[in-house]
This record gives structure tokens, C-alpha cells and sequence, in this order.
């Protein structure tokens, strides 16, 4: 397989002024001494990127991604290093890049063509089929400077899918599309991908890093700190992420305190229930050793042992479609905790995840005033409905900081806390293109109409 893109020792650095006149001194100043500082966009990164490789890019913003893809589009130049682009690049780096605001989205479309290299000729055959995709009605006769940032992201789109580029290049310009206009790009640059396109994609949308990527880079401060599958380096992000969250404010200190005393008012925590301490060790060992892969918490309640039990209490590690089971989560905790939530999201082998449910989904159960040393045994039960193949869960336990932003103080996460394999008696069941089952009441009649 052939190199895409090689980065050798890239380099991109600003100066930075503090006052305007800074500027002008050093410029003109007899010595030549400086009154800025270096800030390194990019600081020496190295990497090969092969032809057909689908690759995601994330980092908080300030990282240094768009400035690495400006760079490998041309629209920016190193300050030192060396790059190698071999191919067409077609980008979506900010909306409506490369478009004339005063010419209308069909002559748009053709001076993208032959920027990037066609003839009249080939987007003549290629024009209904971008105006068909993008999907913006007779707006593509009217001036791009009427467009919506929507309609800019549709057009942007089309246009360099259907250019057949080498490279495509996208950084987050899908997100100011609709859900349906965002699953048909996923659908439309997964088959690029087959194609043999190479893609950087670059959001902050982790779910959709890990649907569309294999491999990924995690920036930070102008450096990549991982290139590894996109799995494992989505986890790390997010763990990045909460890790930063810093302290509380006033305001969503006194948010969390009101959640807990209203969920303290409307449910008790489980019923006390006396459970071999033998049943709660077996698996034990193994749970140890698969948790320590991308595990995080501040430790104040932990995970001692997750289990995935069959109704008679056996351990599994094959699920027949449609049986019943228990997940159970021993918890002790190591410090005194006012609130506790917990829950599990089900992965399949890239990552995805395809379920996921908490605690407060089922009937505001949760865990209130545990004191350090107590051991709460905490059990989901469900039927696994999934398709024939392997899947991993992840669980977490959790205290809230604030409701309406969704954010938690956690105590503890094991991203691989279980791997179980679905298999089916039933060969329709196991081709079923979905990955998740669900009951429906299913009636069928015949009418006649009047």
C-alpha cells in the first residue's frame, strides 16, 4: 500500500506580540532583538499516512488539528519540516472555503471541478449527481452568499465527494447539518473509503471517530501524544476530558446538592441482602486484569468484581440470543459518598456503542450516604437481543455535578469490564443485519377501503 501523506520533524511556529509596536521594534530594531514570543501551532510531529486509511483526528480545541490539515492541504506553510502529499485533496475545512459568494451553487460546482483538476467535461457528467446529494432545491441557482450555514455544508459536501478526490479532508464542517443530511455524508464517505480514498476526519464527535476510523491521533499542544486504532484512543480522550473538568462553581455545587436531596426524597437505596461472599469472588481475577485497560476514577467508590450471570447464577461468556441474564457490579467504597449512580453501555469489537442505560432509567434507583468500607452488590437484568458476535461492556459509577449539563464526578470506569460472544440457534437470526433486536406487537390485517 502506497504512502498518502509522510510528515517528517513538521514544524509550525507563530510569533506572538504582546502590544502592536512590539512588532514594528523588532522589525526595524538595529540588533535585531526580539520582542515576541514562539508558539508552536505544530511541534515536530512525524507520521505516514497510507492510501486508504481512514483516520480521525481529536484534541481539544487549540491542538493543533486544523492547523496540521491547513498545512496538508497547502493553505499553510511549515515553518520547518518536511511534507509529502501524493494525490487529490478535496477538503471541507471551513464552510463555504472555495466558494465564490456572489457566484450561484452550480457555477460553484464547476470552479471546484476544475480548481481541483477536471475538465467541463467531467463535471458536466458529475453536476446532477452533486445537485442530487446536496439536496438544497432551487437554491442551487441563487448566489452562495444567500445560502444558510446548512445549505453551505450540503453543497461543500457534495461537491467534494463526487470530485473523486485521492484525500478527503473533513473537519467538522458536518455539524451544522441535519441528522439525516450527517448519516448520508457517514454513508457516503464509508464508501469512499472502500474506494481506496484516504480520509482525515476530524470532530469532536468521538462516536462517530470510532464508527468511521480505524486509526486515530490524539493531539495536544501541537504534538501527537497516541496514533493508535481509534478505539483506544477515543478512550483516552475521554478520559482527558473529564480529567480537566477542574472544580466545581458555586452554581453547579448547589445544582448537584438539590439532585441528590430530591432523589434522597424519592427512592432508598437497594435492599440489604445477604449474598455469599464465595459467589462474589469467582471471575475475580480475570475481572482484575481485563479492568486495568483504560480505567479511571477518582476512587472513592471502586469496582471489586463485575460478573455476567445467567438467571441460576452461573458466569457467562457465551449468550444465546434471547436469554436472560444478570450483570452484577460489586462496588465497595473507599470513601463516604452521598450519592451514587451507576450504569453500562454494550460495545461491539470497534467500540461503538450500541446500548447503554443508567440508573436513572430505572425508576431512580441509586445508592445514598454510603460510608467508607461498605460493599453495595448492584444487579441489571435484561435479555440480550444482540446479533450473532462479540461484544464488551463498559461500566461506571458515578456522582452528579450538574443535571442539566449532564456531568458527573467519576468514581469509577472499566471501559472492558465484561466480553461475552452472542451466538443464535436460529441462522435468520444470526444474518440479521442489525445489531440490536427489540420486541415489537406486531399485528397484520386486511381492510377493504371504501
Amino acid at each position: 500500500m502506497s504512502v498518502a501523506i509522510k510528515a517528517e520533524h513538521l514544524t509550525k511556529v507563530y510569533k506572538i506580540y504582546e502590544r502592536d509596536i512590539d512588532r514594528l521594534k523588532e522589525t526595524f530594531h538595529p540588533f535585531h532583538k526580539r520582542y515576541s514570543r514562539d508558539f508552536f501551532a505544530l511541534n515536530d510531529l512525524s507520521f505516514e499516512i497510507r492510501r486508504g486509511e481512514n483516520v480521525g483526528l481529536v484534541g481539544k480545541n487549540g491542538a493543533g488539528k486544523s492547523t496540521l490539515l491547513k498545512i496538508i492541504t497547502g493553505v499553510l506553510t511549515p515553518t520547518n519540516g518536511k511534507l509529502e502529499v501524493n494525490g487529490r485533496i478535496a477538503s471541507l475545512l471551513e464552510l463555504g472555503a472555495g466558494f465564490n459568494p456572489e457566484m450561484t451553487g452550480v457555477e460553484n460546482i464547476y470552479m471546484n471541478g476544475l480548481l481541483i483538476g477536471h475538465s467541463r467535461e467531467v463535471m458536466d457528467a458529475k453536476v446532477d449527481d452533486i445537485i442530487a446529494f446536496a439536496d438544497i432545491g432551487d437554491f442551487i441557482n441563487q448566489p452562495v452568499k444567500t445560502y444558510s450555514s446548512g445549505m453551505f455544508a450540503r453543497l461543500a459536501f457534495a461537491v467534494n465527494a463526487f470530485v473523486e478526490p485521492d484525500i478527503l479532508i473533513v473537519d467538522e464542517a458536518l455539524s451544522v447539518g441535519d441528522a439525516f443530511f450527517q448519516s448520508k455524508c457517514m454513508d457516503k464517505m464509508r464508501s469512499m473509503i472502500q474506494g481506496g480514498v484516504t480520509v482525515i476526519f476530524v470532530s469532536h464527535d468521538t462516536f462517530a471517530v470510532k464508527n468511521l476510523c480505524e486509526r486515530a491521533f490524539l493531539m495536544k499542544n501541537g504534538k501527537i501524544l497516541m496514533d493508535a486504532p481509534a478505539k483506544e484512543v477515543v478512550e483516552v480522550y475521554r478520559n482527558m476530558l473529564l480529567e480537566s473538568r477542574g472544580e466545581l462553581t458555586d452554581e453547579q455545587s448547589a445544582r448537584r446538592d438539590s439532585l441528590v436531596e430530591n432523589l434522597r426524597a424519592e427512592k432508598k437505596f437497594f435492599d440489604e441482602e445477604k449474598i455469599s461472599a464465595e459467589s462474589l469472588e469467582r471471575g475475580k481475577d480475570i475481572f482484575q486484569k481485563n479492568a486495568t485497560y483504560q480505567r479511571s476514577g477518582d476512587g472513592r467508590a471502586v469496582f471489586e468484581n463485575i460478573q455476567l450471570l445467567s438467571l441460576d447464577g452461573e458466569i457467562l461468556n457465551e449468550v444465546v440470543f434471547g436469554q436472560k441474564v444478570i450483570l452484577r457490579m460489586v462496588v465497595r467504597f473507599q470513601k463516604d459518598v452521598a450519592f451514587l449512580g451507576m450504569g453500562y453501555h454494550i460495545r461491539n469489537a470497534t467500540g461503538i456503542d450500541l446500548v447503554y442505560t443508567d440508573s436513572r432509567f430505572n425508576d431512580t434507583k441509586a445508592i445514598f450516604d454510603a460510608k467508607a468500607g461498605e460493599v453495595y452488590v448492584i444487579d441489571w437484568r435484561f435479555k440480550v437481543e444482540l446479533r450473532q458476535e462479540l461484544y464488551d461492556i463498559a461500566c461506571v459509577i458515578s456522582s452528579p455535578i450538574d443535571e442539566t449539563l449532564a456531568a458527573v464526578e467519576l468514581c469509577d470506569f472499566v471501559p472492558c469490564a465484561v466480553q461475552f460472544q452472542v451466538v443464535s440457534p436460529n441462522v435468520y437470526m444470526s444474518l440479521t443485519g442489525g445489531y440490536v433486536h427489540w420486541h415489537n406487537d406486531l399485528s397484520v390485517r386486511r381492510v377493504e377501503l371504501k
